[in-house]
């Protein structure tokens, strides 16, 4: 079994040694008695824990040496574990080390057994924190083409991304409104040979029927009344690169035709002319329909279909995408934060709890908008679910009995100070009015993990 790494600062070598040999059952105990020792064993070993005297030489008298290496250890390293060892009337000093970044502190003459159980929190907190740095990198690696996501939902997509985007299919994309059709559409794109080209989106269902046509394909001078100039239509401006035609299912019968026709030749008529245009605009179509109902009833060319879903992938509704959900949510928050200069917010307990509640009926879209008007109506630094405005989806949670209410009081406030204080039980405890033994065993009883 590998024993965890400890490094001893202490002027005293009786009792570094003795500190030694106590903790050896699980530490390997590196040993140093000033501060330039110190710093040396920590640069070179990087220690889970360092047990740091204040008093140190040449001013053993004097708490200088000790806060210097402190500072220096912290700057090393922000999230290094420092545990201040102290006499008594050295208490006033050890606070002050905690105030500065120390995680805690204990006084001499020590109790080896309340320092194991000390180190042991010490080093399971530090571990929780690695376990989040290293979700919270790989979380960045699941940003893809601007999407992220860690739900196999999400990597299917984006699997189905790699593979479809370097050909020149036409490509079907499924969804929910506001699932991130277009994202989906958009990466497709950036990952095409054509990516140097044009990307043109057009909302089928957002211009009139009678325009559509002379949208997507243009129309010649004196074509219908009003035409009083040649005008280009998308799939030739598209050409060389990616035309999106979202809503599809809402096509009109007569462009169904005629987008047919183009999906096979790859040439086309503007609207009252004669002239074969070519254009080589890949075709990337996107509904919230059932298509395949549509073309039962007769809504929809069977034809077309087949020709548009040569390719077919599903962008996933967000109820059905687990932790995305939150990753996400605080991605938004970082950005909006930013956007309207409030930085240091972050969600507060029942605001994570109604996000992972709420169904979602609109998708990305609806989350985005909903953080983003929580960032601006949000009164302190933690966003909550009223400024969601979802705090009717915790009413599955509210307590149904009052020691369920009073430990849910508890929790959230215990929660909230361990945060504040980077997880330091002493200051923790301080902010709360307990004692820290009484800190320690409402940790225990409501199983909190002391993340920073």
């Amino acid at each position: 079994m590998t024993k965890t790494r400890l490094l001893i600062v202490d002027d005293d070598e009786d009792i570094r040694t003795q500190m030694k040999w106590a903790l050896a059952d699980g530490y390997e105990a590196l040993m140093a008695e000033d501060r330039p020792g110190a710093l040396a064993a920590f640069t070179a070993d990087r220690p889970a824990v360092t047990l740091l005297d204040l008093g140190l030489p040449p001013c053993p008298n004097e708490p200088d040496e000790g806060l210097a290496a402190l500072s220096a250890i912290l700057t090393s390293d922000p999230l290094a574990k420092v545990i201040v060892v102290s006499g008594q009337g050295e208490r006033q000093n050890a606070i002050r080390a905690v105030g500065a970044g120390a995680y805690d502190f204990v006084c001499k003459p020590v109790d080896m057994d309340e320092l194991r159980l000390l180190l042991d929190r010490c080093v399971y907190v530090s571990e929780l924190e690695q376990e989040y740095r290293a979700v919270q990198s790989n979380a960045r690696t699941n940003v893809f083409e601007d999407m992220l996501g860690e739900s196999p939902q999400m990597q299917a997509v984006f699997d189905f991304i790699r593979k479809a985007a370097p050909t020149s299919a036409p490509v079907l994309i499924l969804g929910e409104s506001g699932a991130g059709k277009e994202m989906v559409a958009r990466a497709l794109h950036r990952r095409s040979a054509q990516k140097d080209g044009p990307f043109v989106a057009i909302n089928c269902n957002t211009i009139p029927e009678n325009l559509l046509e002379s949208e997507l394909f243009g129309h010649e001078k004196g074509a219908f009344t009003g035409a009083h100039m040649q005008r280009r239509g998308h799939v030739e401006t598209a050409a060389g690169g990616t035309l999106f035609l979202d809503e599809i299912g809402e096509l009109p019968a007569p462009v169904q035709v005629k987008l047919l026709r183009f999906l096979q030749e790859k040439c086309f008529q503007r609207v009252g002319g004669r002239q074969e245009i070519e254009s080589d605009a890949r075709i990337v179509a996107a509904t919230n329909r059932d298509l395949s109902e549509a073309v039962a009833k007769g809504r929809f060319r069977e034809d077309l279909y087949f020709r548009l879903a040569v390719l077919v992938v599903e962008a996933p509704p967000l109820r059905e995408r687990g932790g995305d959900i939150v990753i996400m949510a605080k991605a938004f928050l970082r950005h909006y934060s930013a956007e309207h200069a409030k930085t240091g917010l972050t969600f507060a307990p029942d605001a994570l709890r109604a996000l992972t509640l709420h169904g979602w009926p609109g998708n990305v879209r609806e989350l985005q908008n909903r953080v983003r008007r929580a960032v601006i109506m949000a009164d302190g630094k933690r966003v909550t679910a009223r400024d969601l405005e979802l705090a009717n989806s915790l009413s599955a949670l509210a307590p149904q009995t009052l020691k369920e209410a009073r430990e849910s009081v508890e929790r959230e406030m215990v929660q909230d100070a361990l945060r504040r204080h980077r997880g330091r039980i002493t200051a923790a405890a301080v902010d709360l009015g307990v004692s820290r033994p009484t800190l320690y065993e409402l940790v225990e009883k409501l199983g909190i993990a002391r993340e920073s």
